[in-house]
């Protein structure tokens, strides 16, 4: 059940409905994506215990990851796409995994598709949260779901990607440099609008002031993003950039990447 009445959600659903069919091919198909969703997975793991809640599932990459690699805990999904819900359950039903239950929805209806449940350990890869309504009420409801003690692993697309900004600023094309800044986003498709939002370090921080910050980590500062991969062929140059990444996370520059990762823990 999708709480959304003014069709907003319908429209994000139905980007990722016409994304699902060959989402997984490509993943397999991309070592960088792949790289990345290694790192937010090890960092992940340190967090991931009893129920555990994943937001925006895709085609159940992480359900069925967390399920394997945590097989004592209970792995719960929602989605916004039904495409994306159709390619996670014939995954997990050919693993015949009886610890995950997914559901279609938004944030929104976590309280509604699961009722009464409260989850240890929340995550969200790959800027899920990019394109909820409200931010600030995300995270509030997102308080709401967590146990006592309960972590949140959510990661951004990042407003402040510099090599996003600059790269296509030095060719001109000043709309696209520029989309990030913008009040809504559109994603990544140049053809096909996603009702979407990019978020800075700040306006995070200030969505879930009400959690103790355990982490802040950027992805893809001098790494290049995920749809680049085709430019890099060179795996040696590619394990250099990495390394400087994860230097440069340490600093102040680290919310220049085109992702940001942040674990909050949910105060008393």
């Amino acid at each position: 059940m999708i709480s959304d009445q003014s069709g907003y959600y319908k429209q994000v659903g139905s980007y990722y409905d016409k994304d699902a069919m060959n989402f997984e091919s490509r993943y397999q198909e991309n070592p960088i994506l792949q790289k990345i969703r290694t790192s937010f997975r090890q960092e992940a793991n340190k967090y991931a215990r009893g129920n555990i809640l994943e937001i925006g599932y895709g085609p159940g990459l992480d359900l069925l990851y967390f399920a394997e690699n945590h097989p004592t805990s209970h792995v719960y999904g929602i989605d916004i796409s039904q495409g994306m819900y159709d390619c996670a359950y014939t995954n997990i039903a050919k693993r015949k995994l009886g610890n995950i239950k997914i559901q279609v929805g938004s944030v929104e209806d976590i309280a509604t598709l699961f009722p009464g449940k409260k989850f240890d350990f929340v995550y969200v890869f790959f800027g899920a949260l990019n394109t909820v309504e409200d931010l600030n009420k995300a995270a509030q409801l997102l308080e709401n779901v967590l146990a006592e003690n309960g972590v949140l692993l959510v990661t951004f697309v990042n407003k402040w990607y510099v090599k996003g900004l600059l790269a296509p600023l030095l060719k001109l094309r000043f709309k696209t440099a520029t989309a990030r800044l913008r009040k809504i986003w559109g994603g990544y498709s140049p053809s096909v609008f996603l009702p979407s939002k990019c978020y800075s370090i700040h306006q995070v921080r200030h969505a879930f002031n009400r959690f103790q910050i355990q982490t802040i980590r950027g992805y893809s500062i001098l790494y290049p993003a995920w749809y680049d991969s085709y430019k890099y062929p060179n795996n040696e140059k590619l394990e250099r950039l990495w390394k400087w990444d994860e230097r440069i996370s340490k600093s102040a520059a680290k919310g220049w990447g085109e992702y940001s990762l942040f674990v909050f823990r949910k105060l008393p």
